[in-house]
């Protein structure tokens, strides 16, 4: 998970007078369109963790429009990502009667090795581990990814190509 970006107290005061003025409203927006209360407020915290990550010296002209288009990215990323499990969930139902039974020896094995990659992954810089997540599991194109974190395609295929061979190389055991 991404860390929390450092602020000047001038950024910091700019973004507390738009949590003031816009959290309300951006809530509601979200509770309208997702139906919990929860996870619009979390959505919420989202848009404001996305204008704190914005690269630095960016301007906001209109805060408003920035938040609000924040927003409806956010609820498009979402929508994006449930219609995708959806489609797995169908897929994986289609073939249920394919897959082997769970052993408790495999769901224990499974378990480890998800384990193992989720500390290899810890193990990387946040823009690599990042940039991987994204691309991996949330089906983010390297374009998209290099547009957020204001950076070329190019190096976002770096940062992947290096968690992939980071990931390999915990994936044998002889290899160190």
């Amino acid at each position: 998970m991404p860390a929390q970006p450092k602020l000047d107290p001038r950024e910091q005061a700019f973004l507390q007078r738009l949590s003031e003025v816009y959290r309300g409203p951006l809530t509601a927006y979200f509770e309208r369109r997702v139906y919990s209360r929860d996870e619009a407020e979390d959505l919420t915290q989202e848009v404001f963790l996305r204008l704190a990550r914005r690269p630095e010296g960016t301007e906001i002209d209109n805060p408003e429009a920035f938040l609000f288009r924040a927003a409806v990215n956010l609820l498009r990323d979402r929508s994006r990502r449930q219609k995708t499990f959806q489609s797995h969930l169908g897929e994986t139902e289609l073939r249920q009667d394919r897959f082997e039974a769970l052993s408790p020896e495999r769901v224990v094995g499974d378990r480890q090795a998800l384990q193992a990659a989720m500390r290899r992954l810890a193990e990387l810089d946040e823009r690599s581990r990042d940039a991987f997540i994204l691309h991996r599991l949330e089906g983010w194109k390297h374009a998209e990814i290099a547009r957020a974190f204001g950076v070329s395609v190019s190096s976002v295929e770096k940062y992947i190509i290096k968690a992939l061979a980071h990931l390999m190389r915990g994936a044998d055991p002889f290899q160190s």
